[in-house]
């Protein structure tokens, strides 16, 4: 008689909401065969989630989310626990009940997994090449990915051709991408034998004792990675090695230097050349270009880098910048406030920036009665004027604002432009409140970011509630008070009805927070907003307010700020606008070019009326032809170019030449005035 051998079943459910019962171990791509061979062909990868009811924890293995550009923590899947979504191998198998999905090429999540795959490619293809190199990570990032290596001769731009021509034949042999896993101290072993310090610093951090490590294997090439991956190098059908930089082994210049390598991969050549044609224009809106050739900021090297020279023209829009939001600020009941740019080095003791920040300060300075320091944050600041006078509840909340100088140490290297600079006016804000009232506070703070994004001519955001890791020691503060102050931020979103993604372990030392990301003309995303919350530096400060009962009470603090920086600000908004600023902003409004001399005394005439509305003019009044004067004030992108000649003088005219439409023909001088005042009023975006 022969035994019968029970085989369990699972169930999936397919995104119709149809269920099949298929054999425990089943994989994706059987299914997905099962359903039509055409499928299978086009499908890229699966994401799984367990059917409501089951617990997370004992999903089958996999990669989460896919990670964030060069996190360690995120790319070897550190997260305190799995996500309810799990991307994973069309080859994985499937081990309980599931809904499924099967994803294609035009589906986001697959383009990372290409990416990650294409970064193994090009490791493979590199070490065929250079078998001397020792390898870091690859992951996937927003524009491509790269791979962090260590080889002490430099990669020529002929290196980096010979590994694009590599990979071509890598991708050739169709190699299946194919998943192992190993005991933990056999890797360990057999990489430290290798010299691979990188793959073994890796398995150390992010596997425990005990556990199997997991490898991908393509071909010849095996590396440590829980994946996921494409089915095969073949599946790699548009790719391009673009460049290479150096980069510190685990951020730290002491370190060995490492060389990124960097790429980009898309499943066609015409998602590609969309891709490339996209990075010329951003090229084009380059702020360090526009800036030079708008006159609006320099960095000077002999004063030091990171540190911002404001030119005339930039400064008129920093002056309109600041202007609107401290007007704004005043309307919503904050109170203006200026701290000093030094402060004694007791005082960041206190406040706890000597022992978290420390490192991203100056060196202190010795002066006669103390050491100083620059500093990095207008909080402290801010808390010691609440301090000085007794607050009752009935005066709270107590809102100041600043836009303050900070100074912190960036690293060399990690400057760029406006956006990571050394020194930055931080438009910063501390809400001193009752518990009661924190809620409320951070709904109207969200409410200011979003009029700040609007009038500055953003129209779409993303936003990350970032949460504590309760097991990194960094975090301070109790399990209740952090629920407390997590639940406020999250119901804040949630009565303004606004999506948002929470990101655990990524809150500030002292609380929550959270972060409102612009969405730029071009799809970039920007981190700017922040809204946080704080019960530590009330604590650390000893701040009370009388209660109605009598009694001393403590107050919570909320961060905000806005901008961000001005200085970071401004460099994104001239590379949303490519240089071609909102009539309210532009540093020259209107220039006037008369047609001769004979109209030059009519133009001044003109040039006056404008000064005084308030209108920023420039008349060019140089003995050059009219064209040459118009196509300056083009290359300047300045909004309206108003021409006067012998009609104009005579009728009171100016004839209106708009930024990107051309000759708009006459209109009266006053109905043009008028034109000014009701865009300067309404900050549109539109002329």
């Amino acid at each position: 008689m022969t035994e019968q051998i029970a085989v369990s079943t699972i169930r999936v459910q397919l995104p119709d909401g149809s269920i099949r019962e298929v054999p425990s171990g089943t994989t994706p791509l059987e299914i997905a065969t099962s359903i039509s061979p055409r499928l299978a062909a086009v499908v890229v990868v699966a994401k799984v989630k367990p059917m409501a009811g089951l617990d997370i924890n004992q999903s089958e293995g996999g990669q989460d989310d896919a990670p964030d550009a060069g996190s360690e923590e995120a790319m070897y899947d550190a997260a305190l626990s799995p996500s309810a979504e799990r991307i994973i191998d069309l080859a994985m198998p499937l081990a309980e009940d599931v809904e499924l999905w099967l994803l294609k090429e035009q589906d986001e999540e697959s383009l990372k997994v290409l990416r990650h795959s294409t970064a193994h490619v090009m490791a493979t293809a590199i070490l065929e090449l250079f078998p001397e190199t020792k390898l870091g990570h690859g992951p996937a990032t927003d524009a491509g990915f790269f791979y962090d290596v260590y080889r002490e001769t430099p990669f020529t731009e002929d290196d980096l051709a010979a590994i694009e021509k590599r990979m071509g034949e890598v991708v050739a042999r169709n190699d299946a991408f194919v998943k192992e896993t190993e005991p933990r101290e056999d890797a360990l072993q057999e990489y430290a034998a290798e010299g691979e310090f990188m793959k073994v610093h890796f398995i150390e951090r992010f596997t425990q004792a005990g556990e199997p490590v997991s490898l991908y294997r393509n071909g010849g090439f095996t590396d440590f990675c829980r994946g996921p991956h494409v089915p095969s190098t073949g599946r790699v059908k548009a790719f391009k090695v673009t460049s290479v930089a150096g980069a510190y082994w685990l951020g730290d210049e002491k370190n060995q230097q490492l060389q990124r390598i960097y790429g980009t991969a898309f499943f066609n050549a015409k998602d590609m050349d969309a891709h490339f044609k996209r990075l010329e224009e951003i090229k084009a809106r380059d702020h360090r270009v526009l800036g030079k050739q708008l006159d609006l900021f320099s960095i000077q090297e002999v004063a030091g880098a990171g540190l911002i020279f404001w030119h005339p023209k930039g400064g008129l829009i920093r002056k309109a910048m600041e202007d609107w939001m401290r007007e704004d600020c005043i309307k919503r009941g904050y109170e203006m406030v200026f701290t000093p740019h030094i402060m004694r080095r007791e005082l960041w003791k206190i406040s706890g920036h000597e022992e978290n920040y420390g490192e991203n300060m100056y060196p202190p300075m010795e002066l006669d009665d103390a050491e100083y320091r620059l500093k990095p944050m207008n909080c402290p600041g801010h808390i010691l004027i609440y301090k000085n006078s007794p607050k009752s509840y009935r005066d709270l909340p107590v809102r100041y604002a600043e836009l303050g100088n900070v100074y912190r140490y960036e690293r060399s290297g990690t400057m760029h432009g406006l956006l990571r600079v050394r020194g930055f006016t931080q438009d910063d804000a501390h809400i001193f409140c009752t518990p009661g009232q924190i809620e409320d506070e951070v709904t109207a703070c969200i409410e200011f970011a979003e009029s700040v994004l609007n009038t500055f001519g953003f129209h779409e955001f993303k936003v990350e509630l970032s949460t504590w890791d309760p097991n990194d020691k960094k975090f301070i503060g109790s399990a209740e008070q952090w629920g407390v102050a997590v639940g406020s931020l999250r119901n804040a979103l949630e009565r303004k009805g606004i999506p948002y993604k929470t990101i655990p372990g990524e809150a500030a030392f002292y609380g929550p927070k959270i972060d409102i990301k612009l969405v730029d003309v071009l799809g970039r995303m920007w981190q700017l907003s922040t809204v946080q919350f704080d019960w530590n530096l009330p604590a650390r400060f000893d701040l009370h307010y009388k209660g109605e009962d009598g009694e001393l009470h403590q107050p919570v603090m909320v961060h905000r700020a806005l901008f961000g920086s001005v200085e970071r600000f401004f460099g994104v908004l001239i590379e949303h606008y490519a240089g071609a600023f909102p009539f309210w902003l532009a540093p020259v409004q209107v220039g006037l070019v008369p047609i001769s001399e004979k109209h030059l005394e009519y133009a001044r005439t003109v040039q006056q009326r404008l000064k005084d509305a308030g209108v920023r003019v420039e008349l060019d009044e140089r003995n050059e032809k009219m064209n040459a004067k118009i196509r300056e004030f083009g290359v300047n992108k300045v909004p309206f170019i108003l021409i006067m000649g012998d009609k104009e003088s005579q009728s009171d005219e100016v004839s209106v030449r708009t930024r990107g439409k051309g000759d708009g023909g006459a209109m009266s001088t006053e109905a043009f005035v008028a034109r000014c005042l009701e865009l300067q009023k309404s900050h549109s975006a539109e002329l």
